[in-house]
């Protein structure tokens, strides 16, 4: 670093673009959220984008922000995010909650007050320190860095950035580091693009992951009438599942419907084939499988399961499952049973209606959806989707760590930012308004290919089927759960600048899917 008369520098400036800088050599992109507090963390990634060295996607506000990267860190590893401090700390919370759930890596920049301003009664300041609890790896706070220490500032940022890569990238968790900063909080020296090609030409870290232990296989009898359930993010383990042989309930964000031995209509056959379901004796588990009731209650009947660890955590259910951290592989296996299941499944298949509802709007994305990805919302459509999904191959994303609504159109835009593949986002009319604020365009985004398509039928349909709908009385269901809106989508999508369109019929909406661009499809439904 230049030597500077020490009365004409912010050690808030030097330490942030150190942190900046070795952050862009790991490669991450950045998201901010404009502030006071973190403005010469902005100034270090701004100067670093104008020159070409970083990604950096700017959002208005910080909800919208951290569901935003955690879509870009879906398939794209740790994403930076910047914020000021005070609530818009607190508004990351949702996004840091999913992604802990999830096993979404993302690294938290907090922008704070220094120690001393703590307490007092100082403008904006509250208890960082902690706010998330446990869905951080660790919170890390930083003291403010000093005049005292500008020699050491360079190395300290290196050995603060690695950790917090390192951490994220292997526990694939949020990791928070909140950055005490006193004033003065920025300046224009020294230039991140200076510090980033200083560092450049020194030995490069690497990524130093532990070497993973090979274990040996777990061999099961699957002579024993044996089914897979194929949960959220199941798809990391296909080859495994698909060398198993056995029958596979997969739901549609398990990424796995496409194989051979999937039972596409396992949801009817649960309720409508008792005999088939009786004769279970075993169960291997794999992803994250939380989207219907009668696959909970047939974890809980009693047979024998085995858990394989996911990337949204340990999943126990039942309590007494047994959990394989090595390869699965069969000892012997009974084709006639997968073969059974699979006749069932196609015997009880049912035509469509041919009117654009739900199943023609689950088929049709599905359908048109190749080399993009699907995101679904946590709404009535992805439990649709659990019935009527393809079997064809397509790339399948829900945040279905906390199966929250919210973020959803935030995490779509992430994904297209992140992959540059066409992004098609499912969902139901209150998790599009939800996520309402998330359709401002940054010009700066350039062109993205993002259809958000609404199934709007005026309120939370998931609710009427759930046991409230006969407890309460019409009224009551009606306004505080299925909690009717009137907002006109159309006019919503032209104050956002996004195109608009109504389909009415299923070769319109076929037509739909392929425009390009933003745009947001609504289809009416009853």
């Amino acid at each position: 670093m230049a030597s500077i008369p020490n009365e004409d520098v912010s050690p808030a400036q030097v330490f942030a673009s150190h942190i900046i800088a070795e952050l862009a050599l790991w490669g991450r992109d950045f998201w901010l959220s404009p502030g006071a507090r973190s403005q010469s963390l902005a100034i270090a990634v701004a100067q670093l984008s104008e020159a070409g060295l970083a990604n950096l996607y700017v959002r208005l506000d910080e909800r919208s922000l951290g569901f935003s990267a955690l879509g870009a860190a879906v398939y794209g590893g740790p994403q930076v995010i910047i914020t000021t401090s005070g609530t818009a700390v607190a508004n990351l919370h949702p996004a840091v909650l999913e992604a802990h759930h999830s096993g979404i890596p993302l690294i938290l920049l907090t922008a704070d007050r220094p120690d001393e301003l703590r307490g007092v009664g100082s403008n904006q300041t509250t208890n960082q320190v902690g706010i998330f609890s446990d869905a951080v790896i660790e919170c890390i706070d930083v003291p403010a860095p000093t005049l005292q220490e500008l020699d050491q500032l360079p190395q300290k940022a290196k050995e603060l950035v690695e950790k917090a890569v390192l951490l994220a990238w292997s526990k694939t968790q949020p990791i928070q580091l909140n950055l005490q900063f006193r004033e003065p909080l920025s300046a224009l020296t020294p230039n991140a693009v200076e510090v980033f090609e200083t560092i450049a030409t020194q030995s490069e870290s690497e990524y130093g992951q532990d070497a993973q232990e090979t274990k040996e296989a777990k061999l099961l009898d699957l002579s024993i009438p044996t089914v897979v359930i194929a949960g959220a993010t199941a798809s990391s383990y296909e080859e495994e599942v698909a060398a198993l042989g056995v029958p596979v309930l997969a739901e549609p964000s398990s990424g796995l419907r496409h194989l051979s031995n999937a039972v596409l209509n396992y949801r009817t056959l649960l309720a409508s084939n008792p005999e088939l379901v009786s004769e279970i004796k075993q169960i291997i588990v794999y992803g994250k499988p939380t989207l219907s009731r009668p696959v909970i209650a047939l974890l809980r009947s009693g047979v024998q399961v085995f858990v394989r660890e996911g990337q949204m955590g340990t999943f126990r259910i039942p309590a007494d499952s047994t959990v394989v951290d090595s390869v699965i592989a069969a000892s012997s296996s009974d084709q006639s049973w997968t073969s059974k299941w699979i006749a069932e499944s196609e015997s009880v298949a049912t035509a469509p209606t041919g009117s654009l509802d739900r199943r023609a709007m689950i088929t049709g994305v599905w359908e048109a959806t190749e080399a993009g990805v699907i995101v679904l919302g946590a709404s009535q459509l992805i439990r649709e989707a659990d019935f009527y999904a393809p079997g064809n191959k397509v790339q399948v994303w829900s945040n279905r760590g906390l199966s929250g609504i919210d973020g959803t159109i935030s995490t779509a835009t992430g994904i297209a930012l992140q992959q540059g593949k066409q992004v098609r986002a499912l969902m139901g009319d209150l998790t599009f308004l939800h996520d309402a604020s998330a359709l401002v365009i940054d010009p700066e985004d350039g062109p993205l290919n993002i259809q958000i398509i609404v199934g709007n039928d005026n309120g939370g349909k998931i609710f009427s089927s759930l046991e409230v709908a006969k407890t309460v009385e019409k009224n009551m269901f009606e306004r505080v759960f299925a909690t009717p809106q009137s907002v006109d989508i159309e006019k919503l999508s032209e104050a956002y600048g996004w195109k608009y369109v109504n389909p009415t019929t299923v070769g319109d909406f076929e037509a739909a899917l392929g425009i390009s661009g933003r745009v947001i499809i609504e289809v009416k439904l009853s």
